[in-house]
C-alpha cells in the first residue's frame, strides 16, 4: 500500500513539476530575497514530497507571504500541503487552523491568477468535508457551491449530495432558508442531475442520497402542498415551473385528491398535454361528478394514446362518463369499442353493457307485453355471458318472464323477440322458471 501511495505521489509531484515549469517563475529581483525563495521553494517541495507536510507549511507560509506572485505552484501544492498537515495533526484547533488555511490558499489565488472557474468545485469539496458539523462555519460552505454555480452555472453531479447535505444541515442548524427556498435548490439539483442523466452520465447514487436527505428533513406532506404551495399557485395561476413542482411532490408523496394537485395537473395538461396527463385529469374530474368536463379530456387523452391498450382504457372511461350522463346508447358503443380493441376489457366492457340493460327496465316498458318487457333482462343476461360474470347472469334470469306469462301472450321458450327501446336487441325468450 505505501509504495502504491509512493507512485501516486510521485506521479502528482511530476505533474506538478510539469504544471509548475511551464508556468513563468516571478524570483525577486532583490538577490537575497531571490536566495531565500529558491530555498525555501526547494526545502518545502522536498518536504511535500515526503509527506512532512505540518514542516512544508513553515516555507510555503514565507513564500504566500512574501512573494505572492512567485508561480501558481506555490497554491496548487499549497491546498495538498495544508490539508495533510490538518489530517496529520490531532490538536483540534490547530487542525482547524489548517483547514481555513486550504480556503485561504483558494482565496489567494483567485486574487492573483483569476481562473476560479478551475479550481472552484474542488474548494467546495473541502469545505464540505472541513465544515459541515460546524454550525458557524455552514454559511461559508454553502456559499462555495452557490459561488461553483455562479462562476459555472452547474456542479459536478457527484457533489450533488453534498452540496444538498449542507444546505440540510444549514436549514436545520441555523434557519437559514424557508421550506419553499430549500425546495427550490432541491429543484435546481434535480434538473442538473437529470440534464446529466440524459447525458449518459450514472446519477443514480447521488440521486438516491440527495432524495433521501429530503425525505429525512420531513418538509414536505399533503398539507405542506396544500397550504404552502397551493396558495403560490393562486396568486400565479399561470406559473408551470410551481405546477411541475406541485405535480411532481403530489405523486412522490401520494397527494392526488387535493384541488392543489388538480389546478396543477390543469395548468400543465392545458401547456403540453401528454396521454397520462389527460387521463389523470379527466380520472379526478370524474371523481368529482364533474361528467361534463372529463368527456373532452376524454376525448383528447384518445387522440394522445400511443396504442390500442391507452384507447381501450380512454373508451371504458368514456362509456362511464356517458354512463352517468344518462347516455346509455353511446357508453355501450365506448364499452365494446373497448372490448374490441383490448381483449383484457371484454369483462368490464359486457358487464357495464349488462348492467346498462339491467337499468333500462323503467325507461322501456311499454305495459302491453310483459314479455318484450322483461326481455331487456335476458339481453342482459346475454351480456354477462359474454362478461363471463356468473352473479350478473343469477340477477339477470331471475328477472326473466315466466312460463305462464309467455303462455298467456302466446309465446314460447326459443322463439325470438326485438327489445326495441334504445337497447335494440334480438333475444331468444327463456323463462326463469
Amino acid at each position: 500500500m505505501m509504495k502504491v501511495k509512493s507512485v501516486l505521489a510521485g506521479l502528482l509531484t511530476i505533474l506538478v513539476a510539469g504544471f509548475a515549469q511551464a508556468q513563468n517563475w516571478n524570483w525577486p529581483a532583490d538577490e537575497a530575497m531571490e536566495a531565500k525563495a529558491r530555498e525555501l521553494n526547494a526545502a518545502y517541495t522536498d518536504y511535500m514530497k515526503s509527506e512532512q507536510f505540518v514542516e512544508a507549511t513553515q516555507g510555503l507560509h514565507w513564500l504566500l507571504t512574501n512573494v505572492p506572485d512567485l508561480n501558481e505552484s506555490i497554491y496548487i501544492n499549497g491546498v495538498t500541503i495544508y490539508n495533510g498537515a490538518a489530517n496529520a495533526t490531532s490538536d483540534a484547533a490547530q487542525k482547524r487552523v489548517y483547514q481555513d488555511s486550504v480556503m485561504t490558499v483558494y482565496d489567494l489565488r483567485k486574487k492573483h491568477y483569476d481562473n476560479e472557474s478551475r479550481w472552484i468545485e474542488n474548494k467546495a469539496y473541502y469545505g464540505y468535508q472541513y465544515y459541515r458539523d460546524d454550525k458557524a462555519k455552514l454559511a461559508e460552505a454553502v456559499g462555495v457551491y452557490d459561488r461553483a454555480f455562479e462562476v459555472n452555472g452547474t456542479i459536478n453531479p457527484a457533489y450533488a449530495a453534498a452540496y444538498f447535505d449542507l444546505v440540510r444541515r444549514h436549514y436545520l442548524l441555523n434557519k437559514a432558508y424557508s421550506d419553499v427556498e430549500v425546495l427550490g435548490i432541491h429543484d435546481k439539483i434535480s434538473q442538473l442531475l437529470d440534464e446529466a442523466e440524459a447525458q449518459g452520465v450514472d446519477v443514480s447514487t447521488p440521486k438516491s442520497n440527495v432524495e433521501a436527505l429530503l425525505v429525512a428533513m420531513e418538509l414536505i406532506n399533503c398539507e405542506f402542498i396544500d397550504n404552502t404551495l397551493g396558495p403560490r399557485l393562486e396568486k400565479d395561476p399561470q406559473n408551470l415551473l410551481l405546477a411541475q413542482q406541485i405535480m411532481k411532490y403530489s405523486i412522490q408523496y401520494k397527494c392526488l385528491s387535493s384541488q392543489t394537485f388538480l389546478t396543477a395537473l390543469e395548468l400543465i395538461d392545458s401547456d403540453n398535454p401528454t396521454f397520462s396527463t389527460s387521463q389523470v385529469r379527466a380520472m379526478r374530474y370524474m371523481q368529482n361528478r364533474e361528467y361534463d368536463k372529463a368527456q373532452p379530456v376524454l376525448e383528447k387523452a384518445l387522440t394522445l394514446a400511443e396504442n390500442d391498450k391507452q384507447k381501450a382504457e380512454v373508451q371504458f372511461d368514456l362509456a362511464k362518463v356517458h354512463a352517468q350522463s344518462g347516455r346509455k346508447s353511446a357508453a355501450r358503443a365506448s364499452a365494446q369499442e373497448a372490448a374490441k380493441l383490448d381483449p383484457d376489457k371484454m369483462s368490464d366492457a359486457y358487464t357495464m353493457i349488462g348492467q346498462l340493460y339491467m337499468g333500462s327496465f323503467n325507461d322501456c316498458k311499454g305495459g302491453e307485453s310483459r314479455a318484450k318487457d322483461y326481455s331487456v333482462y335476458i339481453a342482459a343476461y346475454n351480456a354477462f355471458q359474454r362478461a363471463g360474470n356468473n352473479e350478473g347472469m343469477r340477477d339477470a334470469r331471475a328477472r326473466f318472464p315466466s312460463k305462464e306469462e309467455l303462455f298467456t301472450e302466446g309465446l314460447q321458450a326459443g322463439s325470438t323477440m326485438n327489445t326495441g327501446c334504445w337497447v335494440g336487441e334480438t333475444v331468444t325468450l327463456a323463462t326463469r322458471d
